[in-house]
């Protein structure tokens, strides 16, 4: 999470570009458009990566996206997809079953930084597919809860049916060690939480600027008024983390659809400071 932009060590060559084969070992549909995939690679290799990484995702015949990846790297033997049906090749993923196939490519991406805010307090707010990216770090972080001080998780989603990891967010919320708030913009008549937007649920916390680090994911319109909001807590722009993930393609900086003036979002990020992004939107 430093203020300046860095690149992760590469893969052996062959790795960047040859896919290995994984195995869905659990297919759950979560909503109408999300589908949560736990995959094994049947090589029996290690799969090292960091929280915040993603990888690139085939289905033979069908095509290749980038995916972040929504697990803890603490987690040995499988990792985690959440994926949203959005074109054909996330449709054919939402198709499959245990025992499919896929390829994988990656880890690729910087990921976050998991040194630097250690004895500090984190700050998650994780809006819609948002909560995917950062549930990879919430999850290292309460399996190495002592490292870290104070944990708020804030939430939100446009209606009950689109919360995702539902029963993460209970397991949080039971937690002592860790403070989880949850909103949806719009009731179902069922919902007995929160309702309205994400940012209406900083009043709700106690923040200390001096000692916290913010991790902002989600769709454009929350992260605006989310680092709106971050900011005026007195966090710190370089204290404000936030993850892209804008047009990838390839993952190594080969197609250049991602790229933003200087920077290559599936290399240089997708994890940014605030203080960087604002940067890269001014063209300084």
């Amino acid at each position: 999470m430093s203020t300046e932009t860095h690149r992760p060590v590469q893969l052996e060559s062959a790795a960047l570009y040859l896919p290995r084969m994984a195995r869905v070992i659990l297919a759950e549909k979560f909503t109408e458009r999300e589908k949560f995939i736990r995959l094994t690679f049947e090589d029996g290799l290690p799969f090292e990566y960091k929280p915040g990484q993603f990888v690139e995702v085939s289905v033979f015949g069908r095509g290749e996206a980038p995916i972040s990846i929504c697990s803890s790297p603490t987690e040995k033997g499988h990792f985690d997809l959440c994926v949203r049906a959005a074109g054909d090749l996330t449709n054919a993923l939402h198709t499959l079953g245990p025992g499919a196939m896929l390829g994988i490519r990656g880890p690729f991406g910087n990921g976050f930084d998991t040194t630097v805010p250690k004895g500090q307090n984190l700050l998650f707010v994780a809006g819609g597919l948002g909560l995917a990216p950062s549930r990879s770090f919430i999850k290292y972080v309460i399996d190495n809860r002592s490292q870290y001080a104070k944990v708020t998780i804030l939430v939100g989603a446009r209606n009950p049916q689109e919360l995702l990891f539902k029963e993460d967010l209970k397991e949080w919320q039971a937690r002592p060690d860790v403070e989880c708030l949850v909103t949806v913009d719009r009731s179902d008549g069922t919902w007995k939480g929160n309702v309205g937007l994400i940012t209406g649920l900083f009043s709700k916390v106690s923040i200390t600027p001096a000692t916290t680090w913010a991790v902002i994911v989600g769709p454009p319109i929350m992260f605006k008024f989310a680092v709106l909001e971050t900011l005026g807590e007195g966090i710190p722009e370089h204290r404000i983390i936030c993850s892209l993930e804008r047009r990838m393609k390839c993952g190594v900086g080969k197609c250049g659809h991602c790229q933003i003036r200087h920077v290559y979002v599936c290399q240089d990020g997708p994890v940014f400071t605030y203080a960087q992004v604002r940067r890269l939107r001014e063209g300084i």
